[in-house]
């Protein structure tokens, strides 16, 4: 982003090749890191040369082609150390809050299941149940389905045979589910990216609920927007959807997950 600060020209273009050997994931010949970064080949090289110096990139010998190298490496291991999903997220909620006039909550996966832990109320708060440290249900709550679809199965098979009797938010609406109404939900959960609950498990409040993954493509934190029916536009392709899914995924790219996959639960 251009922040109106003076740059170096130079290393914003020779930058670029970095970008296409990350974008890439794999070792490349000249040209095809060259055509990637949008560059000729002759221009390419001196910079690749000079990061090769800095360890940024190596070569291999036999082959020569050229990938990310031992100092990339470690910045990356570096910037990972000093990620937290939990700030990164509460950071992303405040901002969405007001943007989309209605109340979002942040949850990870606790002890007991998915556990809310911060909750960034709208100017107009909605009145519900929930508050830091409320545990939902798995099904049925929208917060709950998201780790259900995302999470590895044996987890959720294991937990939703011993913690579903619990008393947990939204665990009275899901207790008579069959298992086809489950894989059902789940697989709509996966197809959309989100979860939704319209006027369930709470009368009159809908929710949209969407996960965040982490660099090892895990679900790591599931933000959820709720709020009264009747300024909540539940559709699919809603603002407020659209708005979610562009936090979280900001929020998962901060994380260092791979991009363009589909997360799928093992």
């Amino acid at each position: 982003m251009d922040n109106g600060q003076r740059g170096i020209q130079s290393v914003e273009v020779g930058g670029q090749l970095l970008v296409a050997l990350v974008e890439s994931g794999k070792p490349m010949m000249l040209r095809e890191v060259a055509a990637l970064a949008e560059m000729a080949p002759a221009k390419a090289h001196p910079y690749l040369v000079s990061f090769m110096r800095l360890g940024l990139v190596e070569q291999d010998r036999a082959s020569g082609r050229y990938e990310l190298g031992p100092l990339a490496l470690q910045m990356g291991l570096a910037c990972m150390r000093r990620l937290s999903p939990v700030r990164i997220g509460t950071d992303a909620i405040v901002e969405l809050a007001p943007e989309i006039g209605q109340t979002v909550a942040l949850a990870l996966w606790g002890n007991h299941g998915p556990t809310i832990i911060r909750i960034e109320e709208a100017s107009a708060a909605v009145h519900v149940n929930m508050r830091a440290g409320s545990v939902m249900s798995l099904l049925g709550t929208a917060t709950g389905r998201v780790f259900a679809a995302f999470l590895p199965a044996k987890l959720i098979e294991t937990f939703l045979e011993a913690g579903q009797r619990e008393a947990t938010v939204g665990n009275e609406a899901a207790r008579h589910m069959s298992r086809e109404q489950i894989e059902a939900a789940l697989v709509e959960v996966r197809q959309k990216g989100m979860a939704r609950a319209v006027g369930r498990p709470i009368p009159g409040v809908n929710a949209f609920s969407v996960p965040v993954f982490d660099q090892s493509g895990s679900v790591a934190l599931a933000i959820t927007a709720i709020g009264p029916e009747g300024t909540f536009d539940a559709d699919w392709e809603s603002p407020i959807a659209t708005k979610l899914l562009e936090c979280a995924a900001k929020v998962s790219e901060r994380l260092g997950s791979p991009s363009n996959r589909s997360h799928q639960a093992a």
